[in-house]
């Protein structure tokens, strides 16, 4: 069936169907009925019956050619958009705190896809074959030469053909999703109650209600200890410990989810509420099961991907749209810049000390830093006790940020706020008559400063989320370019969060990045890149050793952590062998997720530099709007479009530079 010959003559038939074409349209002919020949199957029919189909189905004209790429999209909108309507409303229970406490069979649905079977089901009924023939799908290299010069239209249709590439059979869809969901349900329940740590001596360092989520609330707790100058360290040091407990696989199982017992990090002992030693045991290397769990069923698809045949290409070649290589490179050149001594020589001023590995999360750079977090989270509880407080007040955040009052009303008319059993994150609309999801968590307590913070975040996510579907041109294009382009976005609306309060002064100029921010927006970079660097080459080493034990992985993944560790960051936060960039959850249940955020601060930056032509909130919102109604081009050439350069690093380490040599020497 799959004869080159054969193919070929089906290519001559098809081009004979339709002289009267244009050569452009002649091109995408064969090369569409090409690819479809190549997934053609025995099942599906005979060589005659395949010839048959093509000259039945195949557009003659361009005008078919648009009633069709129309119709597709018309039927596509409306599957994508009710699956996930039914995915939303079966993971209510195990997701939000405003449902039901679930039941054993809320968590068995919670790896339910609805979608697993409808790749199947549209190369049974053959929907995808008439689109793969008229809408071929064109590679990478491809979009980004030929693109350059692409209308609207033709870019949707470019992304039609990336629809229907593979065919991967509904059990190994369903098999992925299911192991997706146990990575999650297994993060979503990695609480640490900080009220039953211990310092040596015994002392309790945090009141008996403060639970956090690893690895999250864990962070977040230890950047807003920077402004605590009584305690703050010795509870860095202490969240510190318990991080590397949890890497390590030593965190006894007892001290997960529970405050039944208190627990010492630094010795790594627990005390019944007697005061009495009890024995315990380390959790069981759940933490990389659950990797191994993802990585095996996303493996089972390997088969079925010829031009993209292991997980790693598929989400950075055909996912993210820039190579493993490309940002491995990016990265490592950023983080052994010259400019990062720099500023690690401006942070050791300001902290007055040497500098500890989990000055990685340094906060000072921000203007919240300064301020009394116990202050800003009063202020946020009585704005917020509720997400519906949240909600009602995103009219006024959108026209703080320069949109006019009506647009700001229909923008906030398609999110809704909903408060999360784990951590905040924002749940995107796949149509026109779905709403984008806003979640984060609030305490009974109302939204303390670090869940406001958060939900300034997703708030940027579901704007930009909304922009690109409602005020979208072709539905093909809805969406941005990977979800490093969303993590711009929500990055640009998190770091306005204080100047987004009302206490804040109202101003007619741009809510504008000084140069602390540029330092910050650095520092977060080098961060979160040698957290990617770690992610990246885990994933290099699971395909490696694919049948590896998860103790193996354990301790493989200690290894990569130590290495890059020990490379970039050891000469400038000191400790030899630290493990604390392998500590990110998204490890676990978001394979592969992490170099997004990276990314996404370069383009956030490089959005930055732009939107600061734009001095009036007004026109800040304009543009911010035209940028983000670009939709689903490749990343370089949205970029291209949005701000006229590539996604590069060169920005913000000259920024760096202009801000550092304007200041005193730190040394």
């Amino acid at each position: 069936m799959r004869n080159k010959l054969l193919i070929l003559c089906t290519i001559l038939l098809c081009i004979s169907c339709a002289k009267k074409s244009s050569m452009e349209t002649r091109h995408y002919q064969s090369r569409g009925v090409e690819q479809a020949a190549a997934l053609w199957t025995e099942q599906d029919g005979t060589q005659e019956e395949f010839d048959a189909f093509v000259e039945e189905h195949l557009c003659k004209t361009d005008s078919e050619r648009v009633a069709l790429y129309k119709s597709l999209s018309r039927i596509l909108e409306n599957c994508y958009q009710s699956a996930d309507m039914l995915t939303v409303e079966l993971l209510r229970p195990t997701q939000l705190t405003n449902a039901s406490e679930p039941l054993e069979p809320d968590w068995i649905m919670s790896g339910y896809s609805p979608l697993a079977h409808f790749s199947d089901d549209m190369f049974s009924n053959k929907l995808a074959f008439v689109t793969i023939i008229n809408f071929p799908h064109y590679t990478l290299e491809e979009k980004n030469t030929l693109g350059k010069k692409w209308t609207r239209q033709e870019w949707g249709m470019a992304r039609l053909g990336d629809v229907f590439t593979t065919r991967v059979p509904a059990e190994v869809n369903a098999s992925i999703a299911q192991a997706f969901a146990n990575a999650e349900n297994y993060i979503a329940g990695y609480n640490i109650y900080m009220g039953s740590l211990r310092t040596e001596d015994g002392r309790q360092l945090w009141p008996n209600d403060k639970v956090l989520l690893s690895h999250w609330n864990l962070r977040d707790e230890l950047k807003a200890l920077y402004a605590d100058t009584a305690q703050g360290q010795v509870k860095q040091e202490m969240i510190y410990q318990v991080m590397q407990r949890i890497v390590r696989q030593q965190i006894p199982k007892e001290a997960i989810n529970s405050g039944d017992y208190t627990w010492q990090p630094y010795s790594n002992t627990l005390q019944d509420k007697d005061g009495n030693t009890r024995s315990s045991e380390a959790e069981p290397y759940t933490r990389y099961e659950r990797i191994m769990d993802c990585a095996h069923a996303l493996m089972t698809e390997d088969p079925y991907c010829p031009t993209a045949p292991t997980a790693i290409i598929r989400n950075f070649d055909q996912g993210v749209e820039i190579t493993a290589d490309e940002l491995d490179s990016l990265f490592r050149a950023l983080v052994g810049s010259e400019q990062v001594k720099t500023v690690a020589s401006v942070i050791r001023q300001r902290l007055g000390r040497d500098l500890r590995p989990y000055d990685i999360w340094y906060d000072g750079f921000k203007a919240r830093a300064s301020l009394n977090e116990d202050a800003l989270t009063e202020q946020t509880r009585q704005l917020y006790p509720d997400a519906d407080a949240f909600a009602a007040d995103m009219p006024r955040l959108l026209e703080r940020m320069g949109f006019t009052a009506s647009d700001a009303k229909d923008i906030a008319s398609h999110i809704v706020v909903e408060p999360a059993r784990g951590s905040g994150h924002a749940w995107p609309c796949l149509g026109r008559q779905e709403s984008a999801r806003l979640r984060t968590r609030i305490a009974d307590t109302g939204m303390d400063y670090k869940g406001y913070n958060i939900a300034v975040h997703e708030f940027g996510h579901t704007v930009e989320e909304v922009l690109d579907m409602y005020y979208i041109d072709h539905y093909m294009l809805s969406g941005v370019p990977n979800t490093a382009y969303t993590e711009a976005s929500a990055f640009l609306w998190q770091q306005r969060d204080l100047q987004l309060l009302p206490q804040a002064a109202e101003s007619g100029e741009r809510l504008a990045v000084s140069g602390d921010e540029v330092l910050d927006q650095f520092w977060s970079m080098y961060e979160i890149m040698g957290v990617s660097l770690v992610d990246m080459a885990m994933w290099r080493w699971i395909y490696e050793h694919p049948k590896a034990s998860a103790k193996e992985l354990c301790e493989a993944t200690i290894s990569i952590a130590q290495q890059v560790w020990n490379t970039y960051y050891e000469p400038v936060l000191g400790e030899h062998d630290c493990v604390l960039l392998a500590i990110y959850s998204h490890m676990v249940n978001s394979p592969m997720y992490l170099p997004n955020y990276p990314l996404g601060h370069i383009v956030q930056y490089q959005l930055e530099e732009h939107l600061a032509q734009f001095t009036t909130p007004r026109a800040f919102a304009d543009e911010y709007a035209r940028i983000y109604r670009l939709g689903r081009l490749t990343p370089k050439e949205w970029m291209v479009q949005a701000v006229g350069q590539t996604p590069s690093i060169t920005p913000i380490l000259n920024a760096v530079d202009r801000v550092t040599s304007s200041r005193p020497s730190q040394d």
